[in-house]
């Protein structure tokens, strides 16, 4: 049974704290974050760590992202109640939970299919909102398109042509994208008009790759 008490809401507090100092500001994502309970998308072992400023693994070579790199990305989406949101990597289900708390209508993909399996278990014995589907990032779901918002928690080598096009007009795109030095650029793009789009980029960071294919 999982529990959140008020030591997990204490430090959550704590960590609210921290990302801000760190120049998060959109209150909506500090709300989302000191709202969620991080821990039940961790291994119990990491149960008096989870709270930390930290990524943790979560299995299958993959990890749960930093909270400081959630918050950022998902303030970079400018999230509003009632958008329509793809996330692409699902991973724990950890940033997808983030985006649904702040009212967003989230379909997320995995392409790993174990932690689709898992994720997508935990999320429906625990009421979670958002639809997870099994399969390839870089063709997006083509079926649910357009989407307000697209979100790519891992790192891409370029820009899948397939999400631009899945975005509406005035839509954001963000995504990081692969340098040469093993670290990824973060894009922020915005759809001017159908064939019009604007890029922002926003510092270095570092993430698991984008795998194309299913296993």
């Amino acid at each position: 049974m999982l529990t959140d008490t008020y030591r997990h809401k204490g430090l959550r507090k704590k960590l609210v704290e921290e990302i801000k100092i760190k120049g998060i500001q959109d209150e909506a994502v500090l709300n989302a974050v000191e709202a969620l309970p991080r821990h039940f998308f961790m291994d119990s072992s990491f149960l008096e760590i989870a709270y930390q400023d930290k990524p943790f693994p979560i299995g299958c070579g993959q990890t749960i992202s930093q909270p400081y790199t959630v918050a950022f990305q998902t303030q970079l989406l400018e999230v509003k109640k009632g958008h329509k949101v793809l996330e692409i990597g699902t991973g724990s289900g950890y940033q997808a939970c983030i985006l649904a708390e702040m009212g967003a209508k989230v379909f997320s993909i995995e392409r790993i299919k174990e932690l689709y399996i898992n994720t997508k278990h935990f999320l429906n014995e625990n009421r979670y909102k958002p639809k997870i589907f099994y399969g390839d990032g870089y063709l997006g779901l083509p079926t649910y398109a357009p989407f307000d918002r697209i979100l790519v928690t891992a790192g891409a080598p370029m820009v899948p042509e397939a999400l631009l096009q899945q975005l509406t007009t005035g839509g954001i795109l963000v995504i990081p994208v692969d340098r040469t030095t093993g670290k990824q650029v973060m894009n922020k793009i915005i759809k001017i008009s159908e064939n019009q789009f604007k890029t922002e980029e926003h510092g270095d960071f570092r993430f698991v790759p984008l795998v194309e294919n299913k296993e």
